[in-house]
């Protein structure tokens, strides 16, 4: 077994142990749960509103888990000094930050898998009670928990990077959710920028705008709960580009990531 399977374990059981996330598992279950009832609320469009309320909730759930796993786990290990001991070993840098990502990473998807499989269910208990005009497609509501965990794997790459370089939890926290925040919002922005309104700016401004958008992730590329609710048409071509765009943006966090840390200097 190799130096990156043995670190990998370790850090899953590290996780495992840490009782907060039991806590948000348990909520992300009992939200799935009580959703057919406060589908009722909305007796034409129950099922709607079902998979509205189940893929929010379970976005919010990665989101948490994604910012505050990412933000604390290197600072962690280096205010507890479990870094010194861990590096000791036949244990490189590369090997640390890479190990940590995945592990959370992994749990990042068995939560996916876990609620979305139990928010399936509840949609169809609530579908069930009211029959809706539109069928829900499966494959729709498998390719929005799909991208929603891209999107929180993306996001805890970034975690990774502020946390690498930092010396406390505040900063990778409060940066990713910025982060976060303004990524979401910066497709929108771009359009605005491209449309009626991007013609009343000074060529300077508009020119800045568009270069921080492409450094910003965008997440909203990301978001596929329309189709998922109203069983529109998914786009192959799309999503294939999505895809490519995680794995380019999160591989230059992460390479980032691991270059500032191996040239960190630690207590």
């Amino acid at each position: 077994m190799s130096t990156f399977e043995n670190f990998f374990r370790l850090s899953v059981a590290s996780l495992l142990r840490d009782r907060l996330l039991y806590l948000l598992f348990s909520l992300a279950l009992l939200a799935t749960v009580l959703i057919p009832a406060f589908s009722m609320f909305s007796m034409r469009q129950v099922q709607e509103l079902s998979v509205t309320l189940s893929l929010s909730a379970l976005s919010f759930l990665l989101l948490v888990v994604a910012v505050l796993t990412g933000a604390s786990s290197i600072w962690r290990d280096i205010e507890k000094r479990y870094t010194s001991s861990i590096l000791g070993l036949p244990v490189s840098r590369t090997t640390f930050v890479l190990g940590k990502f995945c592990a959370i990473a992994a749990l990042l998807g068995v939560m996916a898998v876990v609620v979305g499989a139990g928010s399936f269910a509840a949609v169809k208990v609530a579908a069930g009670t009211y029959p809706p005009d539109i069928p829900l497609r499966v494959e729709n509501f498998v390719a929005a928990v799909a991208f929603d965990y891209l999107k929180s794997v993306m996001l805890l790459s970034l975690a990774f990077l502020f946390s690498a370089v930092s010396t406390s939890f505040y900063f990778p926290f409060l940066a990713t959710i910025a982060v976060y925040l303004a990524g979401s919002a910066s497709q929108d922005v771009f359009e605005m920028v491209h449309g009626a309104y991007g013609k009343d700016l000074l060529p300077a401004a508009a020119a800045a705008i568009k270069a921080i958008y492409y450094v910003l992730p965008n997440f909203s590329a990301f978001n596929l709960k329309t189709h998922a609710i109203y069983a529109l048409p998914l786009s192959p071509g799309a999503m294939l580009l999505t895809v490519g765009y995680f794995l380019c943006y999160t591989g230059v966090a992460l390479s980032i990531a691991v270059w500032s840390f191996s040239r960190r200097e630690l207590p």
